[in-house]
Formats: structure tokens, sequence, C-alpha cells
């Protein structure tokens, strides 16, 4: 997320408050007209993370499903 932040305050000239909170916006707005089971998709594409319940479920079974290993199995 650090790089859209980055593109944000450079290209549209608002601050790194401003871009967090347009991006929060923005990802809000998309989460709302998708599935709860992309949510998490949405967040990764972002590069967050998503370490609630909610997801967390739905992040093992795409990493077990891609061969990727979640961050408690790496730790």
């Amino acid at each position: 997320m650090q790089e859209l932040i980055k593109k944000l305050t450079e290209t549209v000239g608002i601050s790194e408050t401003q871009a967090i909170q347009s991006i929060e916006t923005v990802t809000t707005f998309i989460k709302e007209k998708l599935p709860p089971m992309m949510h998490g998709m949405v967040d990764s594409f972002l590069g967050q993370q998503t370490n609630t319940d909610e997801h967390s479920g739905i992040n093992d079974l795409l990493g077990g499903l891609m061969g990727t290993k979640t961050e408690e199995e790496t730790q």
C-alpha cells in the first residue's frame, strides 16, 4: 500500500494522511460491491494484512489452493 500512498501524494499533491483516508474509503466502497469471500483478495492486492477471523479462513484456503504458506506457517 505504501506504493499507492506515495503515488497519490506525488500525483495528486495530498498529504500522506489524506492518501490513506482516500485508499480506505475506496477500499470500503469496493468491498461493499463484492462478496465477502473476495475481501481478502482486495486487501492482498493493496498489500494489507488481514488477520481477522472473518478473513483468515479464506486467506488460508486461497493460500492452500495456490500452494503458498500462511503467515502463521512461516513463523
